[in-house]
């Protein structure tokens, strides 16, 4: 009998030990996830839909034909694509814009291209 209450104690031990172990992983991971979200603004979730947007814009603009020689930067932030670089004529100003828009996903977009004839 008395080794019955040993053995129960020492199982009953190692899960609290066990259990304890899991909560501290399980805090440890949920502040690091907000220290992120600290350091930068964003949630994860918004970081890589970000990216993910830059991405697609890059990929309309890249499959474009009147597009594909310039050089266009493309930042997003929250939403927002923020369009930077140098194009020769208005007409690709507008058009690079309205490509960017057209990308699911997309809030706004900040046309900065420079319009520099050559």
């Amino acid at each position: 009998m008395r080794i019955a209450k040993k053995i129960l104690k020492n199982d009953m031990g190692a899960l609290m030990i066990r259990a304890l172990k899991t909560l501290t992983v399980t805090l440890s991971v949920l502040f690091l996830m907000t220290g992120c979200q600290a350091m930068t603004g964003e949630t994860m979730g918004q970081n890589i839909d970000d990216g993910t947007l830059t991405s697609y814009v890059k990929t309309k603009l890249a499959s474009d034909r009147l597009v594909t020689l310039t050089r266009v930067g493309v930042e997003t932030n929250n939403g927002i694509v923020y369009l930077t670089g140098e194009v020769e004529t208005a007409e690709q100003r507008s058009r690079i814009g309205s490509l960017s828009s057209e990308v699911k996903g997309v809030k706004k977009v900040v046309n900065n291209l420079q319009v520099i004839k050559r």
